[in-house]
């Protein structure tokens, strides 16, 4: 086999070196180009620590940061608490109806954040149907669904699935010999779990709890819609840098580039610690799902509905309010498909801008996807490794952040491209890249090289060997890739909130907007709407991967 560890110029070089040049010019100089803004004056043009000594100086800023960790460390440790039972309960026990339980699961994490937060105020806000309910047969009023509270009961119902997704997946290269030579030797139950199974799985635990973390540090909607007077990260930069009141573009700058450094220090310190626990699995026996019966059948198939149940009722609601008569700002007796017609009059355009931006951005997404798989995999040295570290940093980078960062980057000559569609594909493309990336790579790993290099013996060239021989043998990384970085495009609110314009606002936008002015009915259908296309994205996804999906 030839030595491809050094860099040559050739087509792979060539194809190497404009992935760098788009990298280079999307993401390096847009971040480039905030971080000037952050430290230097715009009127004196000098260099200046103003901005970062007014957030941390004036507590109304500094305490958002420890909003922003208590909330997202308390998801991170709820989602542990609900998810990795669940995991472990679906991988030992044949539990009824768990195909369906794990779609829906599935379903109810890859849905918009600030969707369920919407139908949570309509199920125990102030004015809430199981408030109402409990006020009225009762006579009990439930905690205050806003604030803290709220927070954590949307990002714990919306992303314990990403845990049980992952904990499931290392489950299953757990071998079945440990579990029966642990119970030969009195090991058993609650204790089995605790002494061998978490020990085994530990660094998936971390970088799922890494991974529910920075989403709910970086998530926008949610605290807008919920938060009320607790103010996080996000919420605060974007009233900075497009607050009616006041703009100041350098301190919201200087609040972004903190996110960053927070965000990449917390991934960094995950991955050592992951990595001097990680170690690897070969499952020749699986784990075995085994019956049960009696109370403990009852019991884990309780557990189990009940918590499927809660995560997936917000997006069950709100498709049923979008079918409810509306009088003004309020839902009536009566159904009908009013809400649906005001929806394609008022906003028709906002549908078919969340399947045209997305899908054109999802086809640049695959081609650069298979091509950064190819080069970081195949041809490993210091450019191709330059490469691969491009490509991940958007996935800790917040959505918000480069939303504002591409903005000010690109709004006047000769790089201008805001306020058209082309800014938002190219930050769909930054952003949702490494989905498919990760994946792609994945399934090269187990294609062998020798079966390319016998078509190039035989007189094909090296790039339609790639993708005549390569890519097909690829297909089903892929594909699954592309439609987790599809779901995640259509769901995106955080860029999308900062780079949109009427012509170009897409179904999450028009969602917020309609929530924010108090049209519930219009935004269930919108959202409804979009619930149809996740559900539709996810069984193609879980055909495709023959239900062995377990996310990013």
């Amino acid at each position: 086999m030839k030595n491809n560890n050094r860099f040559k110029l050739d087509t792979w070089g060539w194809i190497t070196l404009i992935t760098i040049a788009f990298y280079a010019l999307f993401l390096l100089y847009p971040m480039a180009h905030l971080a000037k803004m952050a430290f230097f004056d715009s009127e004196t043009n000098s260099f200046t620590m103003g901005n970062f000594i007014k957030f941390f100086s004036k507590s109304y800023y500094s305490s958002t940061l420890l909003n922003s960790f208590k909330v997202s460390i308390a998801a991170a440790v709820t989602s542990l608490i609900v998810g990795t039972p669940l995991a472990y309960l679906f991988t030992i026990y044949k539990i009824k109806g768990k195909k369906t339980l794990q779609i829906l699961i599935i379903i109810s994490s890859m849905s918009a954040p600030f969707v369920g937060a919407y139908s949570w105020i309509l199920l125990l806000g102030r004015n809430g149907v199981i408030t109402n309910f409990l006020k009225t047969l009762f006579h009990f009023t439930p905690p205050d669904i806003y604030g803290f509270g709220g927070i954590l009961l949307v990002f714990t119902t919306q992303l314990f699935p990403l845990i049980f997704l992952y904990v499931q997946g290392a489950l299953h290269k757990v071998d079945n010999s440990l579990l029966e030579a642990s119970q030969n030797m009195g090991c058993s139950g609650a204790k089995r779990f605790f002494k061998i199974v978490l020990p085994l799985i530990t660094p998936t635990i971390l970088a799922g709890a890494l991974l529910v973390f920075m989403r709910a540090l970086a998530d926008f909607g949610t605290p807008m819609l919920i938060g009320e007077g607790f103010r996080t990260f996000p919420v605060i930069l974007y009233n900075e840098f497009v607050g009616e009141v006041s703009q100041n573009k350098g301190f919201a700058s200087a609040i972004a580039i903190i996110a960053i450094l927070i965000t990449m220090f917390i991934f960094l310190v995950q991955k050592h610690v992951s990595n001097r626990k990680s170690f690897s699995m070969n499952s020749l026996h699986p784990i075995e799902e085994k019956d049960i019966k009696g109370l403990r059948s009852v019991a884990v198939h309780a557990f189990c509905y009940i918590i499927v149940g809660i995560s997936i009722l917000p997006q069950v609601y709100v498709i049923y309010t979008s079918f409810q008569n509306t009088r003004g700002l309020i839902f009536v007796k009566g159904y009908s498909l009013n809400s649906y017609t005001r929806m394609v009059s008022k906003l028709g355009n906002s549908i078919a801008n969340t399947i045209i931006i997305p899908l054109t951005a999802l086809f640049f997404v695959v081609l650069l996807a298979v091509l950064i798989a190819y080069i970081t995999v195949r041809r490993r040295n210091a450019m191709t490794g330059l490469v691969d570290v491009l490509s991940m940093i958007p996935y800790i980078v917040p959505g918000i952040v480069i939303g504002i960062a591409m903005l000010t980057s690109f709004n006047k000559k000769p790089l201008l491209i805001s306020g058209g569609m082309l800014i938002m594909v190219i930050a769909l493309i930054i952003r949702r890249l490494p989905y498919t990336v990760r994946s792609s790579v994945a399934v090269l790993h187990l294609i062998p090289m020798s079966i390319e290099e016998a078509a190039i013996s035989l007189g094909s060239s090296k790039l339609k060997a790639f993708f005549a021989i390569t890519v097909p043998m690829m297909a089903s990384g892929i594909i699954s890739g592309a439609i987790l970085s599809w779901v995640n495009m259509i769901s995106e609110l955080s860029t999308a909130i900062i780079l949109y314009t009427v012509r170009t606002q897409t179904l999450t936008v028009a969602i917020y907007s309609q929530i924010i002015r108090g049209n519930y009915g219009v935004a269930a259908a919108l959202a409804t709407v979009l619930t149809v296309l996740t559900v539709i994205s996810l069984l193609i996804l879980n055909r495709v991967s023959k239900g062995k999906f377990t996310g990013m």
